[in-house]
């Protein structure tokens, strides 16, 4: 079971879950509680998957799914620049799979030499290479 996290409660860097999609917290506005109301947060994240922004703007007292995030290292074995996913061996279970390459790295990625160690991100069953080691 996943763990919940109020709005008020979320900080910049925090990872929740908006429609589905794990994000990480980019800004936080909360707005104080008035006479006859409560309170306000506007929540501004980006996918960690995605890398699209998402922004929603909800009742403090309303909770968020938080996330598992696994990070994994694996070894490199090949990089297809057209579709922009690279053939790593997990080096625990020796498992080889394709994964999507984060756009933050695709730059560092096209020089990376094979055999190289990648870290990779398992964030709710969906994969992703998110930085070399």
């Amino acid at each position: 079971m996943a763990s919940l996290i109020d709005a008020y409660c979320v900080k910049v860097g925090t990872t929740i879950s908006i429609d589905g999609v794990a994000c990480s917290v980019k800004s936080i506005d909360i707005s104080k509680s008035g006479k006859h109301g409560a309170s306000k947060c506007r929540i501004e994240a980006v996918g960690i998957i995605d890398d699209k922004k998402r922004i929603v703007a909800v009742p403090g007292a309303e909770r968020f799914e938080v996330p598992m995030i696994e990070k994994r290292k694996a070894q490199l074995l090949s990089y297809d620049k057209l579709k922009k996913t690279a053939s790593v061996m997990d080096l625990e279970n020796f498992e080889t799979i394709e994964i999507p390459v984060s756009q933050d790295i695709l730059p560092e990625m096209e020089e990376a030499q094979e055999n190289r160690n990648v870290e990779y991100w398992d964030v709710d069953g969906k994969k992703i290479i998110k930085r070399l080691a």
